[in-house]
């Protein structure tokens, strides 16, 4: 869902307001300093990462797809080139798949060795697929571990991009992560004028409510 960013702005301020010493804190900005809303704004595309990176995929939802092009390797292993703004993966799923695959680990997790392994029990497969996310000459990509064969065609691809705000000023935030971000961004301003024990008061405010 996209929201403005005159929400965000009204509701950080909400949530700061909300605490006692809340009211201090906007007094003591003088003129020398970037007024609330500039401090607010600078911080909104890093708290909404934040907060999609760490929330349980039952909470995310939307996402861009991508999947056009697919670069076959040997044993039905291939990639597939990842957008610039890719930020994480919500589902993955090839035509010959039993099913879809939700996380992708990444080139140090030791599940990805197994996948050049000559023991084929030991790689993924149709009935248990893998797939993992590394950096190639070519770029970012996300590697899939396998098909039965070549003839295989992307079903399912879809991934978050990185949160940015766009020239109308709106930055889609999944819905059921917005309480979650408005109190992270709450945090990275406090932290931005020294105020470090109400940032992380608030900073873990946002982390109760993405396991709610």
């Amino acid at each position: 869902m996209v929201y403005r960013l005159n929400e965000l702005l009204r509701d950080v301020r909400i949530a700061i307001d909300e605490n006692e010493e809340g009211g201090a804190l906007l007094e003591e900005c003088d003129a020398d300093t970037l007024l609330l809303s500039e401090i607010i704004e600078a911080k909104v595309e890093e708290g909404v990462r934040r907060v999609i990176a760490a929330a349980p995929l039952t909470m995310l939802d939307g996402g861009n797809t991508f999947g056009d092009a697919v670069y076959w390797q040997k044993a039905g292993c291939g990639w597939i080139l990842l957008p610039e703004d890719y930020m994480r993966l919500l589902v993955f799923k090839m035509s010959d798949w039993e099913r879809p695959v939700y996380e992708a680990i990444d080139g140090l997790d030791p599940r990805y060795a197994l996948q050049f392994s000559r023991c084929r029990g030991l790689r993924g497969n149709p009935q248990k697929p893998v797939v993992a996310i590394t950096n190639r000459a070519e770029g970012r990509v996300l590697e899939f571990f396998s098909c039965k064969d070549e003839r295989a065609t992307v079903e399912q691809a879809v991934y978050l991009p990185l949160p940015k705000i766009d020239g109308d000023g709106g930055i889609d935030i999944p819905e059921r992560c917005y309480v979650a971000v408005v109190y992270m961004i709450s945090g990275l301003v406090l932290a931005s004028i020294g105020q470090v024990e109400m940032s992380s008061m608030m900073i873990n405010f946002s982390e109760q409510y993405l396991r709610v």
